[in-house]
């Protein structure tokens, strides 16, 4: 089910990526296994898959100790909050965050990356619809978050890819696009200041196809690969 789920998946990327002009193999697909356990995402890898991204550290953590035999081959992505407590395991045992969403937490990061492995592939997280219960920078503040991406991209430890979002549910395809294409002017407004950005982390299984029409290029998805969860959100 899982290998079949991911066929339409990927038919599903290429279609939106077709409706907008866009080639396929320009979006990425992060197979997102919140609540699945290691089985799941040996069956993914089985089926071609080698990203794959984890909203709780702690699960994150124990899912790449369960894999270590398949560690060199996976890229693992921390796509859930983080707080300061947590960022040294993090920055020991993933290769992406997508949810830095102040600069405390990036030059934590960067402080405690071991000095043996590639810097840690970070996107800053942005509050697109600002909501009251989101982290991310606002948005609406565009020099604000020209600033944190700047200091961002000068840490050694880490470096700065671009933007994440994880926009408030919209009920139609047009009303899905406008979050997303806040975040891709910011990061066209980020890359005319002079930052070296390519990663738009924007879609999820409800959303992907307005996320790539707005130029994402990681879309992260869970539910429609693995089924629906006991809690929690659809990602």
């Amino acid at each position: 089910m899982i290998e079949y789920n991911l066929r339409q998946v990927h038919a599903r990327i290429a279609d939106a990526c077709s409706a907008a002009g866009r080639a396929p193999q320009s979006v990425a697909l992060l197979t997102v296994t919140k609540t699945f356990g290691p089985d799941a995402v040996r069956e993914a890898f089985a089926a071609g898959e080698r990203r794959f991204g984890e909203n709780y550290v702690q699960e994150g953590i124990d899912k790449i100790a369960a894999l270590a035999d398949l560690r060199d081959r996976i890229e693992w992505h921390l796509i859930g909050p983080l707080q300061s407590n947590k960022t040294r395991v993090v920055a020991e045992q993933f290769d992406w965050v997508h949810s830095v969403d102040r600069l405390k937490i990036a030059q934590r990061l960067s402080e405690q990356r071991p000095a043996h492995l590639p810097p840690l592939q970070i996107c800053l997280q942005v509050n697109v619809s600002g909501e009251a219960s989101k982290s991310g920078v606002d948005a609406g503040d565009v020099a604000q978050v020209i600033e944190v991406a700047r200091s961002m991209s000068q840490l050694g430890g880490v470096r700065l890819r671009g933007l994440m979002a994880i926009p408030e549910p919209a009920g139609d395809f047009e009303a899905q696009r406008v979050p997303h294409r806040r975040l891709r002017e910011l990061l066209v407004a980020l890359n005319a200041e002079g930052l070296s950005l390519d990663t738009l982390s924007m879609g999820m299984s409800a959303d992907m196809d307005a996320a790539i029409a707005e130029g994402a290029t990681i879309v992260r998805v869970g539910s429609a690969i693995f089924g629906a969860r006991s809690a929690g959100t659809s990602i």
